[in-house]
């Protein structure tokens, strides 16, 4: 078991990516916290988890809203009063926000968005740290996904937010590594949840033909399972060496099996973050 012994706190822990994530960490032995709004769904799930798998040790659910500083505070406290320290902080609750064009949406929204998305995670971030210092070097796993690499008009809240937590993420990682703290960025890929539900309700007039296409797409061929990504962020709490931080990994494209041997050639690298093109990236040279 992989993660035997480790103890690991997961939000967003009780449907979609973030439930496959408690399970393939329940299967390796890992002692879950799940923090999410949906309390009874929570502790429906972590009840599934204890017994599908006997090898977990325990599964604890506890009410969680990564918007409010309060309820982020009393999470941590509650994993200071279960274990002390932790191993694996995931941060996967996230939202899509309002759908349509910036000037046309509800602002309020849109703030409300950032705020679970960045401020949320950046919230965790903070709020844990002590515990996965006491822990011995834990780590930190973020979601993030392609909304940070490219533009998605008509999501700018959704894109905006995960782009800056990719960078919150690399800028985190190099203050967390005198502490043996990995901090990476997870891209599950095109995943049929309640988010691409969100997209075909909102319809092509809010998020666009193009996009509104490729959702119906994506949800006829079934999209990436959800297991894919949890099983790189298993990997990146069970095995990734620790030198491999501050990377936005795709589970789909990239060849993450291979990172320890690829070590080296990352290291010192910009290979798997976010950076600025020049011109001389593309082979031009302008005056």
């Amino acid at each position: 078991m992989k993660l035997e012994g480790r103890r690991a706190v997961i939000s967003g822990g009780n449907r979609g990516l973030g439930l496959a994530i408690a399970g393939a960490f329940a299967r390796e032995g890992a002692e879950l916290l799940l923090g999410a709004r949906d309390l009874e769904l929570t502790r429906s799930v972590a009840g599934r988890l204890r017994a599908d798998f006997p090898q977990c040790p325990a599964a604890h659910a506890e009410p969680l809203d990564v918007s409010s500083d309060a309820s982020v505070e009393r999470l941590a406290a509650r994993a200071g009063e279960l274990w002390g320290g932790v191993d694996i902080l995931v941060n996967n609750a996230g939202v899509y926000g309002p759908k349509g064009p910036l000037a046309e949406g509800s602002w309020e929204e849109w703030k409300q968005a950032v705020d679970i998305n960045l401020f949320g995670l950046a919230r965790m971030c903070r709020a844990f740290l002590p515990a996965l210092k006491r822990g011995g070097g834990g780590r930190i796993i973020n979601l993030s996904g392609g909304g940070a690499t490219s533009p998605l008009p008509n999501l700018s809240s959704y894109a905006a937010s995960k782009a800056a937590v990719v960078r919150l993420s690399e800028t985190l990682a190099l203050e967390l590594k005198p502490f043996g703290i990995p901090v990476n960025c997870v891209a599950p890929g095109a995943l049929n949840t309640r988010l691409l539900d969100e997209v075909l309700e909102a319809g092509p007039g809010k998020v666009g033909e193009a996009f509104y296409r490729k959702s119906l797409e994506q949800k006829a061929k079934g999209g990436t399972p959800p297991e894919l990504g949890a099983s790189l962020c298993l990997y990146l709490a069970a095995e990734a060496p620790a030198g491999i931080t501050g990377r936005l990994i795709s589970a789909v494209w990239d060849p993450w099996k291979d990172l320890a041997a690829l070590r080296a050639e990352l290291e010192g690298s910009d290979i798997y973050t976010l950076r600025r093109i020049t011109p001389e990236d593309r082979g031009k040279r302008f005056p």
